[in-house]
C-alpha cells in the first residue's frame, strides 16, 4: 500500500491508493523544505522505518520544494508572515503547538516562539545539492559510508527549528556546510558563484511536473510511494515491498 497525503506548512491528510510491489531501489528520494517542520519530523519517522526494515543499505536522497517560493531574498518578519497566511497569531500558534507535541514523540524540541525570520530556502536548497554532489565525487565518503548530504540537512533543520538561526544567510550556511565537511573553498565559490541554480529549478520543477504540492513527499524508483510524515511503522509497512529484499 502507498499512503499519499500532502502537508502544507502545517496542514495535511491522507489517502490511500495501491502501489505495485515491483518496484525495487536501494535510493529514497525526499522532495522537502528546511522551513517545513513536517519535514523535520518525517526525516527523523523516514530514519526509524528504516531501522523497522533493517535497511541500512538505502541511500536517501534530498530534492529541493519551496514552500515561499516568492519570499524575497532577505527572508520575511515571521509572525507577519504567519498572521497573513494563517489570519491570526492566535490560530497560529495552535498549530505550532500541534506539531511541536508531533515532534516531541520523535525526539525534537521545536523552539517556534525563538524563530524571528521566515527565509527564502533557495539557498540552503543550494547547499543541500552541493552537499550530495561533492559526496558523490569523494570516494572517501563512500568507503566510510559518510552520508554528507543527509548530515547537512539535518543541521539545517536543527538550525532553523531548534537554535532559531536564519538559514538564508550565507554565512549561516557557509558554517554548516563547514561543520559537516565541505570544503570552505569550494563553499566560497558555491555561493559566490550561484552554482547548481539551473539544476536547482529543474529539480523544483520536475517535482511540481510530478505532482508535488506539498511536503515531505517520498519517491522510489521516480515513483510516489508516500507524502505526509506518517508514523514509522506505517512508513516501514509502504518502503518494505517497495525497496525489495535487502
Amino acid at each position: 500500500m502507498i499512503v499519499v497525503g500532502h502537508n502544507s506548512e502545517f496542514q495535511g491528510n491522507s489517502r490511500v491508493s495501491e502501489v505495485s510491489t515491483v518496484l525495487r531501489s536501494l535510493t529514497i528520494e525526499v522532495v522537502s523544505d528546511v522551513v517545513c517542520p513536517w519535514c523535520f519530523i518525517g526525516k527523523r519517522r523516514l530514519e526509524k522505518a528504516l531501522v523497522l526494515l533493517g535497511r541500512q543499505d538505502v541511500t536517501i536522497r534530498w530534492k529541493p520544494f519551496q514552500l515561499n517560493p516568492g519570499a524575497p531574498k532577505e527572508g520575511m518578519d515571521r509572525q507577519a508572515y504567519r498572521i497573513r497566511k494563517f489570519g491570526s497569531l492566535a490560530y497560529s500558534q495552535q498549530l505550532e503547538a500541534r506539531v511541536a507535541t508531533a515532534g516531541a514523540e520523535d525526539g525534537i524540541e521545536f523552539h517556534f516562539d525563538q524563530i524571528k525570520r521566515t527565509p527564502n530556502t533557495f539557498e540552503a536548497h543550494r547547499l543541500i545539492w552541493f552537499a550530495g554532489r561533492e559526496q558523490g565525487q569523494d570516494v572517501r565518503d563512500v568507503r566510510n559510508g559518510r552520508d554528507v548530504q543527509n548530515a547537512v540537512v539535518e543541521n539545517l533543520f536543527r538550525a532553523y527549528f531548534i537554535d532559531a538561526e536564519d538559514v538564508g544567510d550565507i554565512g549561516v550556511l557557509k558554517r554548516i556546510g563547514a561543520q559537516n565537511g565541505l570544503d570552505a573553498g569550494r563553499l566560497e565559490e558555491l555561493f559566490a558563484a550561484g552554482l547548481g541554480t539551473e539544476e536547482l529549478m529543474a529539480e523544483e520543477g520536475e517535482a511540481r511536473a510530478r505532482g508535488v504540492t506539498g511536503v515531505p513527499t517520498f519517491f522510489v524508483a521516480s515513483k510516489p510511494i508516500a507524502s505526509g510524515a506518517q508514523k514509522p511503522e506505517l512508513l516501514a509497512a509502504v518502503f518494505g515491498p517497495a525497496l525489495g529484499a535487502a
